[in-house]
């Protein structure tokens, strides 16, 4: 097996997905709070409810996963899902009816 075969299993997305209340101000509040530390953590939105985080390890994943869970809301649905790079790779997209360019993948170096 290749160096890059081990690291689409290796490499790592973190799926963040939530159905949150918003019909108070305190609600749509904590909501936009939920959505902006997802975003300082380095989280994409995906669509509107979903956010992603490329991670190049398990580990690396851990942590953020560790982050999400620290900044959840008082109220609402909220799933975190990881995948691995080839799972995440093996995806297929459409807007409409028309299949839609992924994600670009994401560069990191890593120091070690």
């Amino acid at each position: 097996m290749s160096h890059d075969a081990l690291n689409s299993y290796r490499v790592m997305w973190v799926m963040v997905f939530f159905d949150l209340p918003t019909d108070t101000k305190k609600q749509r509040k904590a909501a936009s709070r939920f959505r902006k530390e997802l975003i300082e953590d380095g989280f994409s939105m995906f669509q509107f409810s979903i956010y992603l985080r490329h991670c190049p390890s398990r580990e690396n994943a851990e942590v953020h996963i560790k982050r999400v869970k620290r900044a959840l809301p008082e109220y609402g649905h909220i799933g975190i899902l990881k995948v691995t790079d080839k799972q995440f790779g093996a995806m297929e997209l459409f807007q409409a009816q028309l299949e839609k360019d992924k994600p670009p993948l994401v560069q990191q170096l890593e120091m070690f």
